[in-house]
């Protein structure tokens, strides 16, 4: 490629709505164009990215038995409908009627038409195992796009699914795909980790999230030096943080505390430690019992140090269409205004769930149910029951002991860019999906589920791995490996003709390299490339090619490397392969 024959409009300053570091860098390499709101056009340095990202998705689902089609970004109604997702999606599903008033989803996602193709094709066991995949534009009418192609609205991802006659099956299919996923993300050249994961809304039983290691990250990452224990904030186990609960050394005393509603000010104003006060949260859950409403009233106990865990609290039986209660049902249930809540002397029957950490406290210090109230010196059995239920409720803290007993748990930050699901038989049974089998009977399908955010990959990679200079791309999915700057090139008939003649031997070397053939001064060619973040720098100049020599720079040096003119072929080689 010749940058004279191709479009590279870089930018000195960001636009002003760029926020976050891949974001400015990808609008000032000319790597897409905003055109709403998170919606861009992928201009075509940016489409060279992602169609390397695709190439190497593509080799690696297709070494893992996965077999590509290409469904429909537009999908009725009626199959959303079947599993329930039309209403149960929210706002994200953007939906759309036709001219005949019929329901259409712009589709985030495809479990419900590939089930449908499936259930109309499959008959039997032994057209099983299968593994169907596709790369496909996404639509989710974020709230708020931001972050560029980060938390955009329009988006590409790589969706697969996996379809088993039994759990044992779908255990193989997953751990083939999971492998997949490592051999992908090692690929792409980044630093990523693997970790345990909620299902959340696509349901099923296990998962496993894959995030690109970056300090600017959304995501915090739980992860156990000294072992493989690695889950999500959200599904990290959070061990008690004492083996047995102490025997009481306190009476309990009903203590003045104006105007302190918070663990942290009760703490200061009654000279004890954070770690000693309970943080309670109130729940309601709306019900019905003969044709009347019918509330259930629940109470949460967490450390005063600690955060809930909202997901961990939706996995409660009994608690999955939770509120918060509202300050009425709070005066009605506990006889007072928030911040001064506690397990003792509720007026209303509550149902308390209490960490386990909170489980194991003793002598501690806790709301009164009376405004400008606490308790100090409150124990489980003397001065109220024992919890109903003990629960993991709150996020795990950096120091906690590792569920596997292999050490501590650490905290670093990630971006989610891929997810593999076992959803088992969620989909299959919604919409009866069947095959025979071996003795001739019906039997739901087990399915399993794995993304990736394609175009997500790049903003991610973006965060990883930039300076102060611009983007540093992996090689493997840099626009271009390596970009030749001859200097003169349009004065000097020795640069032409050794650029030329380079050029040449690269291409036909399998290098992706691309010729800076505009005539610009040497720094604002370097500034460019180095914005758009080639990874890999030779120069061609005539004092240089009088010498014999070229120089070459990767892209994270400081200082560029004499090499013979007769070498350069294979030293660039060898560069990229490191």
């Amino acid at each position: 490629m010749r940058a004279s024959r191709f479009f590279i409009s870089t930018l000195k300053e960001a636009p002003s709505d760029a926020e976050i570091v891949s974001h400015q860098l990808m609008m000032r390499a000319g790597m897409i164009k905003r055109i709403g709101s998170g919606i861009y056009t992928y201009m075509p340095m940016g489409l060279r990215v992602i169609r390397k990202v695709e190439a190497i998705i593509r080799e690696e689902m297709n070494e893992a038995a996965g077999i590509e089609l290409l469904m429909p970004l537009v999908q009725p109604a009626e199959l959303w409908q079947e599993t329930g997702r039309w209403d149960k999606m929210g706002a994200e599903l953007l939906r759309v009627k036709d001219r005949h008033g019929r329901d259409y989803a712009i589709q985030p996602t495809s479990e419900e038409v590939i089930t449908d193709v499936v259930r109309s094709e499959i008959k039997s066991y032994r057209q099983l195992p299968l593994n169907f995949y596709h790369i496909q534009t996404k639509f989710r009418d974020e709230r708020r796009p931001r972050f560029g192609l980060m938390r955009g609205r329009e988006f590409t991802m790589k969706d697969a699914y996996s379809f088993d006659r039994d759990v044992a099956g779908l255990q193989a299919s997953y751990k083939v795909m999971f492998d997949a996923y490592v051999k992908i993300f090692t690929r792409f050249g980044l630093k990523f980790r693997a970790v345990a994961a909620d299902n959340g809304a696509i349901g099923g039983s296990g998962s496993h999230e894959f995030h690109v290691i970056a300090s600017t990250g959304e995501d915090a990452i739980v992860y156990c030096p000294s072992s493989d224990y690695a889950a999500n904030m959200e599904a990290a186990e959070a061990l008690p943080l004492a083996a047995a609960r102490a025997a009481p050394a306190q009476q309990l005393v009903k203590t003045s505390t104006p105007g302190t509603v918070k663990c942290e000010t009760v703490a200061a104003l009654l000279g004890l430690k954070l770690e000693r006060t309970l943080k309670t949260i109130a729940l309601t859950v709306d019900g019905e019992k003969d044709g009347k409403v019918a509330k259930q009233y629940w109470m949460l106990l967490l450390r005063g140090d600690h955060e809930l865990n909202e997901v961990k609290v939706g996995k409660i039986a009994g608690l999955a269409g939770h509120r918060f209660s509202t300050e009425a049902e709070l005066l009605e249930v506990y006889g007072t205004v928030p911040g001064y809540l506690g397990p003792i002397g509720t007026k209303a029957p509550v149902t308390v769930v209490a960490d386990r950490t909170v489980a194991n406290m003793s002598d501690f210090c806790c709301g009164a149910n009376d405004a400008d109230f606490h308790y100090t010196g409150a124990n489980w059995g003397r001065d109220m029951a024992e919890p109903a239920i003990v629960a993991d409720l709150r996020n795990v803290v950096e120091g906690d002991a590792s569920p596997d007993g292999q050490g501590v748990l650490a905290i670093e930050r990630g971006i989610e860019v891929g997810h593999v699901f076992q959803l088992g038989t969620s989909y299959s049974q919604s919409m009866k999906a069947t095959f025979l089998d071996e003795n001739g009977k019906p039997a739901p399908l087990q399915m399993g589920c794995y993304g990736i955010g394609v175009t997500r990959i790049l903003g991610a990679a973006i965060e990883q791995n930039f300076d102060d200079k611009g983007i540093i791309w992996p090689t493997a999915i840099a626009p271009f490996e390596l970009v030749l700057c001859p200097m003169n090139y349009d004065r000097s008939e020795l640069v032409k003709a050794e650029t030329d003649q380079l050029y040449a031997a690269l291409q036909a070397a399998g290098v992706d390299v691309i010729v800076d053939d505009r005539g610009l001064r040497p720094g604002a060619m370097f500034a460019d490339w180095e914005l758009i973040g080639v990874p890999h720098r030779v120069v061609i100049g005539e004092r240089g090619l009088k010498e014999g020599n070229l120089e070459y720079q990767g892209r994270r040096d400081t200082e560029a490397t004499a090499v013979a003119l007769a070498d350069i072929v294979g030293f660039v080689q060898g560069q990229m392969r490191k």
